[in-house]
Formats: structure tokens, sequence, C-alpha cells
């Protein structure tokens, strides 16, 4: 199949998953397509059946804001008219769905024969935008009009349901994985950071936006108390400077490692011993997935997805949100007790490769493409 995939070009959850899926697909025979404002951090374009499209925005003083929508609905169109596109998959009903919509419009409709709407999401639309009435009917409308709906955990469609008035449908197809080969050793890695074989070393990987709650995941760090040596290794997909004066107020400016803008996070996770996570909201969580790949166990609080992706006390342990002091009495556990660490992210990585891995989610997206019913 030929099939047009559009995501945002950031470091995020959705743009990670649109990436790893286009690039799965294309290494299964089809033929992928990415529209996006920057080539999304992570996508290969020398892998075969790859292309990427730039959309190209430009600001006019008759407008207050630079327009997206239009400039990338018109760059769809003209794409799937030139490369005859079977699918739009759309990361994000705002503004991806919109632009959808236009573009199949532009093309002369659904009879027409223009490449179908299949509308992921992933959160934001319905946890923040959703609750606007600035933007509601507006994402109702882009997803009445996509042939298919998937969010990628059930926690996410039971809220987007609640949420908007839908006739179609939401369907379920969770995120996946695929581990990179680990080139450095982990000892390696920890020598670089300044991190002994001794420490136990915590790790956290996210963009730091305000619902990662990098508040509450100083704090509870700060609570753990053990005899063992612990740092917390800080992976920021963004400026970490807004935290910076929590830091000196913990006096934890010793004990925290922060590393801003990193894309490549497999080996730091890899020389891990344990992973903290303290959002406040989560569809799903796949910085966690890909700590849980990486055979570490997991603390978090239990919101949104995330009871959905680690197994409380099995792959990691897992608390009522905002609660601190049990969050550091889970971490001191793993700390004190290496072999139960061990375990626990072997266990851990056992359920994530059997839930969770491209052989088991691609096919699923492969399916409802070909799904006479639904497209």
């Amino acid at each position: 199949m030929k099939i047009g995939i559009t995501c945002y070009p950031l470091i995020g959850g959705s743009g990670i998953l649109a990436t790893a899926l286009g690039s799965e697909l294309a290494r299964r025979g089809h033929e992928v397509h990415f529209f996006s404002s920057s080539k999304p951090v992570r996508l290969d374009t020398s892998q075969p059946r790859v292309f990427f499209h730039e959309v190209v925005v430009n600001e006019y003083s008759l407008f207050r804001y630079p327009d997206y929508t239009l400039p990338l609905a018109v760059k769809m169109a003209r794409v799937a008219r030139e490369e005859r596109l079977d699918i739009f998959h759309v990361h994000y009903a705002v503004p991806h769905a919109t632009a959808a919509y236009l573009a199949v419009q532009m093309l002369g409709g659904r009879a027409s024969g223009a490449p179908k709407i299949v509308t992921t999401l992933h959160g934001t639309d319905t946890t923040l935008l959703g609750q606007d009435p600035s933007y509601r009917e507006a994402i109702e409308h882009a997803l009445s009009e996509s042939e298919a709906i998937t969010t990628v955990s059930e926690s996410l469609r039971v809220e987007t349901l609640s949420t908007f008035n839908l006739k179609r449908p939401v369907e379920v197809i969770a995120n996946f994985f695929i581990p990179s080969a680990v080139l450095r050793e982990a000892t390696e890695v920890r020598r670089e950071l300044g991190v002994s074989l001794d420490d136990f070393l915590v790790v956290h990987t996210s963009n730091v936006r305000p619902p990662k709650r990098i508040d509450l995941l100083l704090r509870v760090f700060a609570a753990a108390q053990t005899s063992r040596s612990m740092r917390l290794l800080i992976l920021a997909g963004g400026s970490f400077s807004a935290h910076a004066s929590l830091l000196c107020d913990l006096n934890l400016q010793d004990h925290v490692i922060v590393k801003e803008n990193v894309l490549e996070v497999e080996e730091y996770l890899a020389a891990a011993d344990a992973g903290l996570y303290t959002s406040e909201s989560e569809s799903f969580g796949l910085s966690i997935l890909e700590t849980l790949f990486h055979a570490k166990p997991v603390v978090a609080f239990r919101v949104g997805g995330i009871p959905e992706v680690v197994i409380d006390a099995r792959s990691g342990f897992l608390h009522p949100f905002g609660e601190i002091e049990p969050m550091a009495a889970s971490l001191q556990k793993l700390a004190d007790a290496p072999a139960l660490a061990k375990r626990m992210g072997e266990e851990g990585r056992r359920d994530a490769e059997m839930r969770f891995s491209a052989d088991r989610i691609v096919p699923r997206y492969e399916a409802l493409y070909e799904r006479p019913g639904s497209l």
C-alpha cells in the first residue's frame, strides 16, 4: 500500500511512534510518505520506500499567527494525487486530521477514490484540547470524517468516548518499541556520567513539560533514603532550566545528572538500574515502555494508560498520584535489593516483548488499513 503519515517532528511519544510505524511499514514492503514541518527526529530517509515531504509555513503580515493547517492540506493533496496514496494515517486530530479532511475534499471527496483517513489519538487531543470549547467541535468533526479512529490505550479510548460525541467505534492499538543495538558497554556509559558501578542509577526520560511533573520527580528522589549511593539521570527532550532552582532547593546538585536534548537514549537506559516517572497524566507512556524493554523496573504513578504497560509488583511499582513517600519507599526497596530489581526488570522485558513488539502491533495497523468494513 501507499501510506501518508502526518505527525509532529519533535521529541515526543506521538512522533516517535509514527516514525517507528512508518519505518516498519516500509520494511514490510509498503511505500510511506511522511508530512511534517521538519524531518522527524528519528526518521531515517535513507531507508527504501520512505519519503519525506516538508511543509513550508510562510509568514504573512496579513496573519497575526502563521497558519500550518492549510499548507499541510495542500501538500498532502498534491502528494496524494501524484503518488496515488491509499491511506492518510494522521497522528493527532489537530491539525493533522483536519488537514487530511481538507486534502480529501481538494481531491474530490471520498467518492473520487481519495485516500482513506485513519486518525490515531495520543492524548492531548482528548485530555487538553477536547476540554476547550474552542476546539471540541473541530476535533469531533475531524474524527467524524475519519474512516477509522485508534487510541494508544484503553484508558485514552474511554476518555475519548466520554469527551466527544462519536458515532464511529474507537479501537485500541497500543504503542510498540523496537530496541536498537546498544553500542557502548554500561561501564563506559557510567564512567562518562561519573557514576560508579556501586551506585544505584535511576533514569528518567521525557520532554520535561509540565504534565511530566519534574517537581515531583525531584521530590521523590530526594525523599528516598538508603545506605546505598543513588544518582538520578534525567534525559530531557528540552530545556531543564525551569527546574534548576528546585534542584538547588532540595540540595540535589551532586546527585542529579541532566542531559538535555538527547535523541539516542537507549545506551543510558541500558546502563541504569531502574526508571522513575511521575507524570500527572499519561495516555500510554512510551518512555516507560522503552525502559522496560531494557530490563529496568519502573516506579511510577498509577495514572492514565501506565497500568496497561507496567504490571504492579511484577515489572515495577505503581502508586496513586502525588504520594511521594510511598514512591520513595519503592525506589529504596529496589536500591536495597539488587536481585529484586534485576528480577523485576527481566520480568518487565519479557512482558514488554510479548505484548508490545513490532511483530505484534504493526500487523494490526496493516489489518486496519485493509479492513473492508472500517475503511
